[in-house]
């Protein structure tokens, strides 16, 4: 089906409302002219589907990084009233609280580069990656509900985090609204054992080290001093907890859906009217997911520091192992905003898609002057970013922005043309140490499996979505 495209302004796109019966909302595309003419044509297909939704709010949304996904693209972007919307696990993704967490150093290429082996290793020692990984921190059913319900603050009171940590995480760490009774003993099962670990596909851990400050007041603002600092960055999710969540709670929405007579056109957009118990339910399913997600983050930053101050000899705060921030790019939350001249309370569903809150939000007092950080991640090839939201993101993407490079090519596709084990050789000559749990995981995520995360970048930037602060190359990745 091709689909009518109205462009709007330079890096926006429509579809209307007439493309397809049932849409009750237009969708709308962040992208440059390159990536809309490289686009997968399933983006059209789901984002004009997701506008179809009851209670959707003004548009349905994919950012320039939008592919393929379950129900919603990857990269999708919809909010839906909370009295007569409805919320949907696909528009949420299976690894509930996927995100991002960017961790700053004092230290210099100079000073790592000549240990980046020996710390790649120990990283790779220390954080357990790959499929069915399970983690160091042994929880019982109590302390896993303690995860579950108070997320980094009990990271805090059992040692895994700096106090500043919090104050430099979406929410402070915690989704409130958690309540481990709403999980199955499937979930719990599957997660109780993988606190602080990786898993596999295109989670990673990195060691980067910065270009050239493209804004170097906010870099500053945000403890980048400059070119060629170092830092880790991280990328990893609720691991099995939250897809049995995420699959326990479609089921439930497939039986909701019969008895309030809600039809969509693709099944994988099964959802429920967020007003009703299941809705209620899944959502304080999602939130424990959430929060055992923001918790592995912070145990697995803990690791990293150890493994730097037993390769550098040096305590971890005499480095300045200072969390940048943390963010989700996998998420529902309930986010107020002003539509039609009135404020609303909204479900806002971002998957594959980053909250990107500018400095007039509601914000921790330190991001008041920059906005909240926004970090995307490119493939392991070719670095990432940080940026930070703006105002403008708050008042046409219910403050939302990209997540990363977006995929070109299926990981089956990936394993055909790329020879992991040449792949990790050429990146060594290349200078970028990988350790990875397995060589067809390292092809699944080469560089050629995605698209230019400097173009993804410069669509959000150009758009005024998120404003670019400082690039990051990679040095030395440890891989699922």
């Amino acid at each position: 089906m091709s689909y009518e495209l109205k462009r709007i302004d330079q890096n926006t796109w429509e579809i209307p409302v007439s493309a397809k019966k049932g849409m009750r909302v237009p969708a709308r595309i962040i992208a440059t002219e390159k990536l809309m003419s490289e686009m997968d044509r399933g983006v059209f297909e789901q984002i004009t589907n997701v506008a179809t939704l009851p209670g959707i709010v003004r548009y349905a949304y994919a950012m320039p990084d939008a592919h393929w996904g379950y129900g919603f693209p990857i990269g999708g972007v919809a909010a839906f009233d909370k009295e007569t919307g409805v919320i949907s696990p696909g528009g949420i993704g299976f690894d509930i609280n996927c995100g991002m967490k960017l961790v700053r150093t004092n230290l210099t290429k100079k000073d790592v580069l000549p240990k980046i082996k020996e710390l790649v290793n120990e990283l790779f020692r220390l954080v357990p990656a790959g499929v069915g990984a399970q983690g160091f921190v042994k929880l019982t059913k109590t302390s896993f509900e303690e995860v579950m319900t108070t997320g980094l603050k009990w990271a805090l009171e059992n040692g895994y985090a700096f106090e500043r940590d919090l104050e430099v995480t979406e929410e402070n760490g915690c989704i409130k609204g958690a309540d481990p009774t709403k999980v199955s003993e499937e979930a719990y099962k599957r997660g109780i054992t993988q606190l602080g670990t990786l898993g596999s596909g295109n989670h990673y851990l990195e060691v980067q080290v910065t270009r050239k400050p493209d804004d170097e007041w906010t870099a500053k603002q945000l403890g980048i001093f400059g070119e060629e600092q170092v830092v880790i960055m991280l990328h990893c999710g609720s691991r099995g907890f939250g897809h049995q969540i995420a699959t326990d709670y479609l089921q439930v929405f497939d039986k909701v859906m019969k008895r309030e007579g809600i039809t969509v056109p693709d099944r994988e957009l099964a959802c429920a009217p967020f007003s009703c118990k299941e809705a209620q339910d899944y959502y304080a399913a999602m939130a424990c997911a959430a929060n055992m997600a923001f918790t592995n983050r912070q145990v697995i930053v803990h690791r990293i520091r150890q493994a730097f101050e037993k390769v550098f000899k040096m305590d971890a705060e005499a480095m300045e192992m200072h969390v940048v921030y943390d963010v989700a790019h996998n998420m529902a939350k309930i986010e107020k905003y002003k539509v039609d001249g009135e404020v609303r309370e909204l479900i806002v569903h971002r998957k594959g898609a980053t909250r990107a809150f500018g400095p007039s939000a509601e914000l921790p007092s330190i991001f008041k002057s920059t906005g909240q950080p926004v970090i995307i991640g490119g493939s392991m090839e070719t670095g990432s970013y940080l940026l930070v939201g703006t105002d403008k993101a708050m008042e046409v993407t219910f403050g939302s922005t990209a997540h990363g490079s977006g995929r070109t090519m299926s990981r089956t596709q990936a394993k055909k043309v790329v020879r992991g084990e040449e792949l990790v050789k050429d990146m060594e000559r290349r200078g970028i140490i990988v350790k990875a749990a397995s060589y067809s995981g390292v092809a699944e995520e080469a560089g050629i499996a995605y698209k230019d995360i400097h173009e993804v970048v410069k669509a959000v930037h150009e758009a005024g979505i998120s404003k670019k602060v400082v690039g990051f190359v990679p040095i030395g990745n440890v891989k699922g």
